[in-house]
């Protein structure tokens, strides 16, 4: 057992130093040859970077250990004929509500946990002088992405294309994008992207392929994923949709009205 884990681990190790070393290579290139400078802070610069292996590598072993196995088996057990309906009876679609609450809970509590969102969120508070509230940004978020999870795994149960959700879901955003107010635009279409790194993937793809491999008539390879999609598209629907609400509830708060545009200037 301990030799298995050395082994894992010096694999791991070994995986993550070949897909770091392009990126330290590319910044040591300019740096050298293109800016002809030396190195600032090199010693401190090569603690980080063994910080960052270290790192990484303790995360993919989480991954294959822990929560791709927690993603399939809680996909299992939730399918389960005996805990959905009971052994023998017949199941629709409506029958799983509980791989939907799920769902939607695993990937809200995934999205809140994100570090890149809470980054994001952070940055931009402060660039906007705090006019986006960086907790009602990471809340929108979460909720596109907990949406987005729940209506993936209805995907899958019912057998549904995916390009019906992703065509009707861009529309919707080309739709609020003529609305929504112009500050929070850029931000919204940047929000699916940071929603969808490091906590969130691992779960919403384990989620995906464990309901895809254990219900009934599905192919892991074409109804597994697809979540990730769909994770990246409710938050830009979901942040628009608290910019506008935000915008409406200002111009209605008293006080305000008369007060000027109440657009860009107000707390989002």
């Amino acid at each position: 057992m301990t030799g298995d884990w050395i082994s894992a681990i010096a694999r791991a190790v070994a995986d993550t130093v070949r897909d770091v070393l392009p990126i330290a290579a590319v910044l040591l290139a300019f740096q050298l040859l293109v800016l002809r400078r030396r190195i600032p802070n090199l010693k401190r610069l090569l603690i980080g970077f063994a910080y960052v292996i270290a790192g990484l590598a303790c995360f993919l072993i989480g991954l294959e250990e822990s929560l791709f196995p927690l993603g399939r088996e809680m996909a299992r057990q939730l399918t389960d004929p005996g805990f959905v309906q009971g052994a023998g009876a017949a199941i629709a679609w409506w029958d799983y509500y509980w791989v939907y609450v799920f769902a939607a809970a695993i990937g809200f509590a995934a999205a809140i946990a994100e570090p890149a969102l809470m980054a994001v969120a952070l940055k931009a508070r402060e660039v906007s002088g705090g006019a986006v509230s960086a907790t009602g940004l990471r809340v929108a978020v979460a909720i596109g992405v907990g949406l987005s999870v729940a209506v993936g795994a209805f995907r899958i149960v019912t057998g549904t294309p995916l390009y019906l959700y992703m065509i009707a879901g861009y529309v919707l955003v080309v739709i609020q994008t003529i609305y929504a107010p112009r500050v929070i635009v850029p931000l919204a279409y940047d929000s699916g992207g940071v929603a969808t790194s490091t906590v969130t993937v691992p779960l919403v793809a384990a989620l995906g392929l464990g309901l895809a491999a254990t219900v009934p008539g599905r192919s892991a390879l074409v109804d597994g994923f697809g979540l990730i999609g769909l994770a990246c598209l409710f938050p830009m629907i979901t942040v628009m949709t608290y910019a506008q609400l935000s915008a409406w509830w200002a111009r209605r708060a008293p006080g305000r009205a008369g007060g000027g545009s109440g657009k860009e200037e107000d707390e989002i």
